[in-house]
């Protein structure tokens, strides 16, 4: 645990760190999110946050392969490289689009491309558990199942980061939840502690709270494409890493798959607002007949600031569900699941009242500039 910790803080140090360069890059090379009569934010602001984050995931891996308790496993310090080769050519497309707007099918290409590489250096799904057994992927259903679950996840969590702070606090929770879980499965277990689940997720964690410190409302930089598609692959390679190291019929007790499930479930849970806001997404514009990448002012966030919540306030709202989800689904899998169940389910309440309580609508939002807030840069599309 304690080599975990410094992973932990190295990353977030590294990325607190390196933001102020990266915010500096950016703005004598122009790469800033201009302000358009639909933004939010009043004036210029830099991006490359992705960039920072991207270097202090370098930093905190590059430090965890030469610790004596993790770096002595060869799948880890293997895993890890994939993961920086990966998060290189998706951060570097990324900061592409951010600088020069590229077309969606082109970024989508480049996402299908990290996918690849992650892939190639054995990143993969191998088995599947459904309600009465655990099928095993040939090698085709395997490679493609990989890259839509790491294209899946690197959208959801690019179309949920419209408000300051929102993306990075979601992933942070997330990410935190599903390292307690690899931790506490494996310590029960008996497993190897030192997975590349673990790793990835803390250091995923750190980078995400290392650049939230720039990034509270009002955010000094921006993570932009770079950030937000690089925390998404690295949640998505966190889940696909850990069921590639796992023996699910060592999980499986008896016709109960729910064990087997959870590696794949956790992550699910723990990106549950930005993949419901992707659905949701796709559906609403199909519907319309839009472009399934065509921005708009509908998101869950949008939503709840039309409702007069505060930047701060639908912030909070949606850290809470995202808390509530996939912190939640941890205590009811590792824990006294009756009492569990109770606590998730008055939080559950407890959070609804919150987001449904009446709230006075801002006056910035009828017929200002903010009555038509979206996204600060259509981050999906």
């Amino acid at each position: 645990m304690r080599e975990y910790l410094l992973v932990l803080f190295v990353a977030a140090g590294a990325t607190y760190l390196l933001s102020g360069l990266a915010r500096n890059v950016a703005v004598r090379t122009g790469a800033l999110a201009t302000v358009r009569n639909r933004d939010v934010h009043t004036h210029p602001i830099p991006y490359f946050g992705g960039v920072a984050m991207f270097g202090g995931l370098v930093i905190a891996l590059l430090l965890a392969v030469q610790m004596p308790f993790l770096g002595r496993y060869t799948t880890v310090e293997h895993d890890a490289s994939a993961v920086l080769w990966a998060g290189l050519i998706i951060c570097v497309v990324g900061v592409l689009d951010d600088k020069y707007d590229m077309p969606a099918l082109v970024k989508l290409g480049g996402q299908v491309l990290a996918a690849g590489v992650a892939v190639m250096q054995g990143v993969r799904i191998y088995w599947i558990p459904l309600p009465d057994r655990i099928v095993g992927l040939d090698d085709t259903t395997s490679i493609m199942v990989t890259v839509l679950i790491i294209a899946v996840c690197v959208n959801a969590v690019n179309f949920v980061d419209g408000l300051d702070g929102l993306a990075g606090g979601i992933v942070a929770i997330g990410s935190g939840a599903f390292f307690s879980y690899t931790y506490v499965l494996a310590y029960e277990q008996e497993l190897a502690r030192a997975t590349t689940a673990s790793l990835i997720t803390v250091a995923t964690c750190g980078i995400a709270v290392g650049f939230l410190f720039h990034n509270w409302h009002p955010a000094k930089m921006f993570m932009g494409d770079s950030g937000a598609m690089l925390l998404g692959m690295l949640m998505a390679m966190s889940a696909i890493s850990f069921t590639g190291q796992l023996d699910p019929s060592a999980l499986a007790q008896g016709s109960d798959v729910l064990p087997a499930l959870l590696p794949i479930l956790l992550p699910v849970a723990a990106l549950a607002l930005p993949l419901l806001d992707l659905m949701l997404a796709w559906v609403r514009r199909a519907w319309n007949g839009q472009h399934p990448f065509q921005a708009d002012k509908q998101h869950l966030h949008h939503r709840l600031l039309a409702r007069g919540h505060s930047h701060w306030g639908a912030v909070l709202l949606m850290y809470g569900w995202s808390a509530v989800v996939s912190v939640g689904l941890v205590l009811i899998a590792l824990t006294n699941r009756s009492t569990a169940v109770w606590l998730v389910a008055g939080s559950l309440v407890t959070v609804l009242v919150l987001t449904l309580w009446p709230v006075r609508t801002a006056p910035s939002f009828i017929g200002g500039r903010e009555a038509e807030v979206v996204d600060r840069k259509p981050v999906d599309g």
